[in-house]
């Protein structure tokens, strides 16, 4: 624990963190996931942010990501420590933004037409989540470009919810809608952080 941290404990200011986790998976298979991911976007904007539901969908997207591990190809995390409540609100803002630029990142919330079904199949899939928790979260303040350290850093995310510690919850993806490719190219282009498992 550093000063700083000692510091602000004695103080009893509230640590926060904030992080962002990047997930690529490849393979035709992974298509179920963007159903997960649209159902859960659409529960979002249903709920106006309601911590509850965005929490739930959190755990939903967590625990598909999890049985999805044979297709992790890479992924990358940041994030930072934060004393301030308005600051940690300020770079969860500052990522939500930069993650809604990346490349086809907006879900589609509109119903999917019947025909979807003769659409391509992406062969890549990024799924990026960002959080805000109150106090110290070890499994996600690490390097998770390793495929056990993403598997705790996932379990993490969903133990955050239940033990009610989610102060925010942002969850990205690229491509948003089926038909829609993802590219070698692209993927390079729009997450150059991504980090080979």
């Amino acid at each position: 624990m550093g000063l700083r941290d000692r510091f602000n404990q004695f103080s009893g200011k509230n640590r926060f963190v904030v992080c962002r986790l990047f997930v690529h998976l490849s393979g035709k298979e992974v298509a179920p996931l963007l159903g997960v991911l649209n159902q859960a976007a659409r529960d979002a904007v249903d709920s106006e942010g309601d911590m509850q539901t965005l929490g739930e969908g959190l755990v939903e997207i967590c625990q598909s990501l999890l049985q999805y591990q044979t297709y992790w190809q890479s992924a990358s995390n940041e994030g930072d420590v934060f004393w301030s409540e308005g600051e940690a609100g300020d770079y969860v803002n500052e990522l939500f933004t930069d993650s809604a630029q990346r490349y086809m990142s907006a879900p589609e919330l509109t119903d999917a037409p019947g025909e979807d079904l003769a659409l391509p199949v992406t062969r890549n899939l990024v799924v990026m989540i960002t959080i805000a928790s109150e106090g110290e979260v070890p499994d996600l303040e690490t390097d998770l470009a390793s495929v056990s350290a993403l598997g705790t850093g996932l379990k993490a995310l969903i133990n955050l919810h239940y033990q009610e510690r989610l102060r925010a919850v942002q969850v990205h993806f690229s491509p948003a809608s089926l038909g829609e490719e993802l590219t070698s190219d692209q993927l390079l282009e729009f997450f150059p952080e991504l980090i080979p498992l």
